[in-house]
């Protein structure tokens, strides 16, 4: 059974801890998980699983835990099996994961970090340093996560850039695979922005302005819209036929003509205005996301060969895909 060493006298600080993290316990055993969960519940939330099969269920959950402390499950090795599972997975490869073990075997310990193991602590568990390292675990994945998210923003306009686009895009297109649904892409572009930035020298505050226009006019979470480059604005809508793609970007365009950014042009210019191209079709194996975003990005040049602040969407792009 799992044992822990006594905490140190009330003067012996163990830092800053993170309160209310989401920790997730494995173990094998119902006491060791029970020690652990009194050592530590009054700082975490505690979670446990046992088995594999527990632990794939938790971690497909929308919210996954913070941290894993995993034992290493020395008689079955299955501790191996399920560190590796964690950091193989996409979904759950950046949570850190603590192995615990009551041997100190270094081929152990070179095995689990080999595999992607944050950290590796013996028992018994001396409370204070349990905390401090999973503490530190916690800050060095928050600092992480926030590079990850800032290296995936515009600077400009504070919407998801085109290395952020790509990487959704490549997820959502296995998953539309997999359900058998279908994926809209709107590629938009503000009509005349070199003549107006030219004239008027603020197109910063200009496309910041569209940015955030667009972005309220999409409704559901799993959307996204990104800056793709320069004046244009690419729009991912998982689960979204075409139909109801033209009808987003018509939205859209109606939003950008009635902003009111008399502080941005002057009273002799043109409002503000868009042309959006769009493009759906249920993806499969045949096909790849690149020739879904020409077809959009070609719908875009016919929008603004019609004349601008035009919305544009060839339906046989999707009758293909109903007829195959």
């Amino acid at each position: 059974m799992l044992t822990h060493s006594p905490a140190p006298a009330e003067n012996q600080s163990v830092g800053s801890l993170r309160k209310g993290a989401e920790l997730l316990i494995v173990d094998e055993c119902p006491e060791n998980i029970q020690v652990l969960r009194d050592m530590l519940e009054q700082d975490y939330n505690i979670s446990s699983a046992s088995t594999m099969k527990e632990v794939l269920g938790m971690v497909n959950q929308s919210q996954k835990p913070d941290l894993v402390l995993l034992d290493l499950f020395e008689q079955s090795g299955e501790g191996f099996k399920i560190c590796s599972l964690l950091k193989n997975n996409l979904k759950t490869s950046d949570i850190p994961v603590i192995i615990m073990a009551a041997r100190n075997d270094l081929d152990d310990q070179i095995q689990g970090l080999s595999l992607g193991a944050a950290d590796f602590i013996l028992k018994p568990f001396h409370i204070p340093l349990l905390k401090a390292r999973i503490n530190n675990h916690l800050n060095l994945k928050s600092k992480t996560d926030m590079l990850e998210h800032l290296a995936h923003i515009d600077c400009l306009t504070h919407i998801p850039n085109r290395r952020r686009f790509d990487t959704v895009l490549k997820q959502e297109w296995r998953r539309a695979i997999r359900a058998g649904t279908s994926l809209a892409i709107l590629m938009a572009d503000l009509d005349d922005f070199k003549g107006y930035n030219d004239l008027h020298g603020n197109g910063d505050d200009y496309l910041r302005v569209v940015a955030d226009c667009l972005s309220n006019v999409l409704q559901r979470p799993g959307d996204l819209i990104a800056r793709y480059g320069g004046e244009e604005f690419v729009v991912l809508l998982p689960d979204c036929d075409l139909e109801n793609a033209v009808a987003i970007a018509e939205r859209m365009r109606i939003a950008v003509e009635s902003l009111p950014v008399e502080h941005l042009i002057s009273s002799d210019s043109k409002p503000a205005t868009i042309s959006v191209g769009c493009a759906a079709e249920r993806p499969d194996l045949t096909h790849n996301a690149t020739q879904l975003i020409e077809r959009a990005d070609q719908n875009l040049y016919k929008a603004k060969s019609l004349g601008k602040n035009q919305v544009w969407g060839r339906l046989e792009d999707e009758d293909r895909n109903k007829n195959e």
